[in-house]
């Protein structure tokens, strides 16, 4: 079986980490991984810290490029990387441009995708944009789904997807925690390394983690987080750390409005094992990351969600992460409320995660292997 996995983006890498792993080494088995590299610093990150060394390498990204062109690309691309390597399947993963256009080529190529985290949906085509419309048009390109929770097989299932076609795997991204986690834990050097890089932090405070770049919310949202982020860091005894996006956008916004701050530190974007140190390091979690949705649960830290809409209800249901809005004065209100309201803070850092045990991406390989 010839098995090629796409992806281009920093948490696609993360997520298939696990899943290149499972395959690596599997007798009857040629894996080979393909990169757009849409986000090249990001993604080559997350490429070390899991010793990825992808088979092929299109390196797209450009200054300015518009979805258009990255589509465009993509597509041209991986098609030539399915004549070249002639897969039985296509793995894609999320929701990305990359996953729709690796979808697309595979469909134009007549070879099997296989759709990883599939089936989350908010309903409504423009939030988040383009990523609702990417998940619903892969959907449709798709052989094999791999939903990682009961909601989002339901929503395959209502739009006439097979239920033959579909197996529940949990999420991806929380066997890769499962492995960054492990690594923190018995490798000392790593960890005390790790804790040197963060030493201007004061373990007196309670840390605040912000992650924020979608789309959505470039057009006025980032200035609502920023403006809450400073009423918040200068009325409480706590300190926020902010990774900021490298969307030039983002970066101008954010250093605009929080750069030399008292309490607010400002950092580049972060590799995956420093950032899983500073979730499990977080009093709370600030974001508008899905990824961060499903992770912070596992290490039990609320999720103040910073969009209208979520394709991750059941963090929602479970109570582990809550939908403020990009709105000033919301977010400094639920986050003023877990920092002043011990039972409230409590009822969300205790509430299960509902993402999976860590034994996703074993289910995905031996699934596949059976079909073949």
């Amino acid at each position: 079986m010839r098995i090629l996995s796409v992806f281009g983006t920093r948490p696609e890498a993360i997520k298939l980490a696990p899943v290149i792993r499972a395959f690596t080494g599997r007798i009857g088995v040629i894996h080979a991984s393909c990169v757009t590299a849409q986000h090249r610093q990001m993604l080559d990150q997350v490429l070390d810290v899991f010793a990825l060394r992808p088979e092929f390498d299109l390196d797209l990204m450009t200054p300015g490029q518009s979805l258009e062109q990255i589509t465009a690309k993509a597509i041209e691309g991986v098609c030539r990387v399915i004549d070249e390597f002639n897969p039985d399947w296509v793995l894609v993963q999320g929701d990305t441009t990359t996953a729709f256009a690796a979808a697309l080529a595979a469909f134009y190529r007549k070879v099997k995708v296989g759709h990883i985290e599939a089936g989350l949906r908010t309903g409504n085509i423009n939030s988040p944009w383009p990523e609702e419309m990417n998940r619903r048009l892969i959907g449709q390109l798709t052989t094999r789904h791999y939903p990682p929770t009961k909601t989002a097989a339901e929503n395959l299932l209502s739009e006439g997807v097979k239920s033959e076609n579909i197996l529940i795997t949990g999420n991806t991204v929380i066997d890769a925690l499962h492995w960054i986690t492990n690594r923190l834990e018995t490798d000392t050097p790593l960890r005390n390394a790790i804790e040197a890089k963060f030493g201007f932090l004061d373990p007196a405070k309670r840390l605040i983690l912000v992650t924020g770049h979608r789309r959505e919310n470039l057009d006025g949202g980032i200035e609502q987080i920023c403006q809450a982020l400073a009423e918040i860091a200068a009325g409480n005894d706590v300190e926020v750390i902010y990774p900021v996006h490298l969307n030039p956008k983002v970066q101008s916004t954010v250093r605009a409005l929080l750069a030399n701050r008292p309490a607010v530190h400002l950092v580049e974007p972060l590799d995956y094992l420093p950032f899983v140190y500073l979730m499990k390091r977080a009093h709370l979690i600030v974001t508008d990351s899905g990824g961060v949705q499903e992770e912070a649960p596992s290490f039990s830290r609320p999720v103040l969600v910073t969009r209208d809409t979520t394709e991750r209800p059941e963090a929602i249901e479970a109570g582990t992460a809550c939908l403020v809005g990009a709105n000033a004065a919301s977010i400094v209100h639920h986050v003023t409320r877990l920092l002043k309201d011990q039972r409230a803070y409590a009822a969300m850092a205790s509430a299960n995660n509902p993402f999976g045990d860590g034994n996703a991406a074993k289910l995905i390989c031996e699934d596949l292997l059976s079909l073949h």
